[in-house]
């Protein structure tokens, strides 16, 4: 397969240049109630919200005959303390390099997204959709809509062929003899595979996406197994998520819906699985005015047993093209056991360590005053 594509990308070179930088910085203040385990509430400067900040570098060279030459760098990174994101790395968000090919596609080499978050989280969720961002997507990210990168990855996404984009993508563990990925504290034992289609027509859109991620405990960073106060207590094996979405737009009304499907297979052979069932919809009062409502359902079975129910509601106000200041507010509520017996904690956002403290009950509220600025 690999070799009809890279023969599908032969054609004439011609030099012409183009080179892009970009950006989203998003700031704002944080109310949260039951912010640690003494359920005290927490007033704080919150970064990347509504989508996280970040710069990057986006260039391309025209080859001829419609074959080209791509790169992304982008570099995370928090505006309260300028620190970088990801674990530190200098282009931890996206860094990649590959080839276009008019009506056939790209094929890009380097550390890129899942078609989880290609093609469902940024089209069919609460958090892609709307200002609701990083507090409106699932706990940790567990299903991997929104931070799902992975290290060493081949990627192959089509053209659209009237509507119709589909791809796949493996990611390597770099270690001799794990091929398939290995257990451990070596950096980058962890492989990863992904697969994924949307088809568009007029207002109507559906996507679906597999990724599968051996030993995620081996990747760098590693990516979480835990829900709220609820973590596995062997090596993870498997973090395996399936998802389909679907959104239609009608005049200044969207609607969309998700669901999700993920298990956390253990060595020693048990599972944790995680369902997920979101609505929502936005509606554009005036050209600068939209509001937006959103309700997930998630569920934990096997190992932990229980569910959080969430409700999202925000207004975005947009102050010219590139800049808008909106008003959050997300409630979330559990119920439930964890494996140790203990009572389900709420936890809202899609990593605690960078946006919201995990909660100390079972409910947590945020509201949430921000502004973002693209360039």
């Amino acid at each position: 397969m690999i070799t009809a594509i890279l023969a599908g990308f032969a054609g004439v070179a011609h030099a012409q240049n183009s080179v892009t930088l970009y950006g989203v910085i998003d700031a704002g203040v944080t109310y949260v109630d039951h912010a640690n385990a003494q359920a005290k509430d927490l007033l704080q400067y919150g970064d990347g919200v509504s989508q996280g900040s970040r710069w990057g570098v986006r260039g391309s060279e025209n080859l001829g005959d419609g074959l080209k030459a791509i790169f992304t760098l982008e570099n995370g990174f928090n505006s309260g303390n300028g620190t970088a994101g990801q674990g530190g790395a200098l282009f931890g968000r996206q860094a990649f390099v590959g080839l276009s090919k008019d009506g056939v596609g790209s094929l890009t080499f380097g550390r890129q997204y899942s078609f989880s978050s290609d093609y469902l989280g940024h089209s069919y969720t609460n958090g892609g959709q709307t200002v609701a961002g990083n507090y409106g997507f699932h706990i940790n990210d567990i299903d991997q809509l929104t931070s799902s990168r992975i290290n060493n990855s081949v990627k192959f996404r089509s053209a659209s062929f009237a509507g119709l984009t589909f791809g796949a993508m493996y990611g390597f563990s770099n270690q001799a003899g794990s091929f398939a990925g290995a257990p451990g504290s070596t950096a980058g034992s962890s492989a990863a595979y992904s697969f994924g289609l949307n088809y568009a027509k007029g207002p109507f859109e559906i996507g679906a996406a597999y990724t599968n991620i051996r030993f995620p405990g081996s990747a760098s960073p590693t990516f979480s197994t835990t829900l709220a106060n609820a973590s596995i207590t062997g090596t993870a094996k498997d973090l395996a998520t399936t998802g389909v979405g679907a959104k239609y737009s009608i005049g200044p009304a969207a609607l969309w819906a998700l669901w999700t499907h993920t298990d956390i297979d253990q060595i020693a052979g048990r599972i944790t699985t995680f369902n997920a069932y979101e609505a929502g919809g936005k509606y554009a009062f005036t050209p600068i005015l939209t509001g937006a409502l959103g309700y997930t359902y998630m569920q934990a079975k096997d190992l932990t047993n229980g569910h959080w129910n969430q409700i999202d509601a925000s207004v975005d106000y947009t102050l010219s093209k590139r800049t808008d200041v909106y008003l959050l507010g997300i409630y979330q509520d559990a119920s439930g056991k964890t494996a140790k017996n203990a009572e389900l904690q709420a936890q809202i956002g899609s990593s605690a360590s960078s946006y919201l403290p995990a909660a100390g009950t079972d409910s947590q509220l945020a509201v949430r005053a921000g502004i973002r600025h693209t360039f």
